[in-house]
Order: structure tokens, then C-alpha cells, then sequence
């Protein structure tokens, strides 16, 4: 453990047991926190420099929000936690060449976006702004804690044709338990921290910590469901990508990768092309659906 989290550790277990409520907002506020600033690549500015800009308040916070195309056929790119809008490039510009409209959004404390940190509802607040705005979209593709906020949105009055998560992740619970294990936190300290979200973040969300995993009534979802995971994910355990084709049956697909991570996976050409000709299905080919959820096993670029 390193001396940060040791430090944070015995903190924040020892105010659990005379405070619990500061010493759950002080857990929160560390939950919630990205783990630095992802910056803009060289690969990705021609890409981001074409996109029309605009911001959006959510809870007293800023999104960036970048479109492309003539406005039809949205799709939804969601990025992960600690990362931006602009690694999703590939697919956006992939998406373009077919004539259909990306869009995406850096999240507050994300990418171009101000602040310090950002969460789950906050994410579903700008997917249901982009939806209000833009209308159903043809599909969504998210990648890591992305997959799972636009599966909280889309079960929650989002519409979307088809679904793509890369790297998700599909347990809210298997996040907390993470963290929870990372910092050493006792589970007087994490009853404290859902009490504060409790309060603070979801008041008068009824169920709101089994509405946040992926198989909390998948079938509202109503679309049909593509996943991709690398055996070798060094972020998200091939756990979450299990749990998240369980959840979605015979509606979904999993192709899983060799060797490209949890990053590299975003640039691999045979991913993109997969994912975006999923997307891209034209409507009157969609009437079967997709295969049922069978691993499919992918070489990915390891040897490249």
C-alpha cells in the first residue's frame, strides 16, 4: 500500500467510528476524484479540431460537448473514468465516414471539462441532456466506468438502437468493493460513504445502489448488446465483462481480445471496424438481433 493510501486509511477509518458522516463525505469526495487529467494526443487533434463545441451545466457543473456530422443518425461516444472524449476518436471518425453524427462529451474534472471530480447521476444528467438534444441515437459506445453510467441512462428514459462497452465495467459494487480494498477501508467507513450518497448524491432514488449494476432489469434496455474485453486488462477484471453478458443474455455478444489492455484496446483496427459495422447495421438487417452471448476470441494487436 502506498503511503498516500495508508495515510488516507487510517484517517478516514479512525473519524468513521466518532463522525461517520464527515468521514463518509471525505470518502466520497476521494471516490469521485479522477486519478489525474488525460491530455490530448497528437493523433486525435485533427479529429477533435473539426468537432463543433459546446458546454453544458449539470448540477452546478460543466460538460464539454464536441458533435460531428450533419446532425442525423447520432451516436453516443462515453468515456471512461480519468480519461476524455478524444479517445474515442477512431470510432467517431469511423462513424463520420458513414455518414453518421458522433457525439461526445469530456465530464466534469475529464478531458477540456472544469472541476476536480464527477460521478454516475452527473453522467446520466449529460447523456439525458445529449438526448433531449439530439434524439434517440442510433446506437451508444462506451468505454470502462462509461459502460456503466450509459447502462444506468439507457435503463432510465435513454433510447438507443444498439449498444457497444469496451473494457466496461458492470458491477457498481465490484467498484466500491475495489476501492474499498485499495485504501483499506473499513465497512463502518464505507456505510458512511453510501449513507452520504444516500443523502447528497440520489435523494428520493428509490433501490438507486441495485439500479446502478448492469443487471438491474436488463431487459429495459431493449437493444441489442456488443462487449469487448481484453484477457489481459490490466484495469477492469474479465469479471465485470462476464457479469455484463450474463446480465443481457441472448441479446448480447463478447468478443474477447489478446493483448491490447485496457487503453489499446480503444485503437485496435479490428475492434473499430467490429464495433462500428455493429453500430452501422442497416435497420432492415437488425430484425435477428445479434448472436447469443458467446465469447468469441479475437487476436488483437499483441503481435503488431
Amino acid at each position: 500500500m502506498f503511503p498516500k493510501a495508508l495515510l488516507v486509511r487510517t484517517a478516514l477509518n479512525a473519524a468513521a467510528r466518532v463522525a461517520p458522516a464527515p468521514a463518509g463525505r471525505a470518502a466520497f469526495h476521494l471516490f469521485v476524484r479522477p486519478a489525474g487529467r488525460a491530455r490530448l494526443r497528437p493523433a486525435e487533434e485533427n479529429l477533435m479540431a473539426t468537432a463543433r463545441v459546446d458546454r453544458i451545466r449539470v448540477g452546478g457543473k460543466e460538460a464539454v460537448v464536441y458533435a460531428w456530422g450533419d446532425g442525423r443518425r447520432p451516436v453516443l461516444l462515453v468515456h471512461g473514468w480519468s480519461s476524455r472524449a478524444s479517445r474515442l476518436a477512431a470510432f467517431a471518425e469511423a462513424l463520420l465516414d458513414r455518414g453518421y453524427s458522433p457525439v461526445a462529451f469530456d465530464a466534469p474534472g475529464h478531458g477540456d471539462a472544469p472541476g476536480r471530480a464527477s460521478n454516475i447521476i452527473e453522467y446520466r444528467a449529460i447523456i439525458r441532456e445529449l438526448h433531449t438534444r439530439h434524439g434517440d441515437f442510433e446506437a451508444v459506445l462506451a468505454h470502462s466506468f462509461g459502460v456503466l453510467a450509459a447502462l444506468f441512462a439507457l435503463r432510465d428514459g435513454v433510447r438507443a438502437g444498439r449498444f457497444v462497452g469496451i473494457s466496461g465495467v458492470g458491477s457498481f459494487t465490484l467498484l466500491t468493493d475495489w476501492f474499498q480494498g485499495a485504501f483499506g477501508l473499513t465497512g463502518r467507513t464505507m456505510r458512511a460513504m453510501r449513507r452520504h450518497v444516500e443523502r447528497r448524491l440520489a435523494p428520493g432514488e428509490p433501490e438507486i445502489w441495485g439500479r446502478l449494476d448492469a443487471d438491474w432489469h436488463p431487459g429495459d434496455l431493449g437493444a441489442p448488446v456488443l462487449l469487448f474485453h481484453d484477457e489481459t486488462d490490466e484495469m477492469v477484471p474479465m469479471a465485470h465483462a462476464r457479469f455484463l453478458a450474463r446480465a443481457h443474455g441472448e441479446r448480447a455478444r463478447l468478443v474477447v481480445t489478446r493483448g491490447l489492455g485496457h487503453r489499446r484496446i480503444l485503437m485496435d483496427d479490428q475492434v473499430v471496424a467490429q464495433a462500428v459495422e455493429f453500430m452501422t447495421e442497416e435497420r432492415a438487417e437488425r430484425e435477428g438481433g445479434v448472436e447469443p452471448a458467446a465469447a468469441t476470441a479475437v487476436p488483437g494487436a499483441a503481435a503488431r
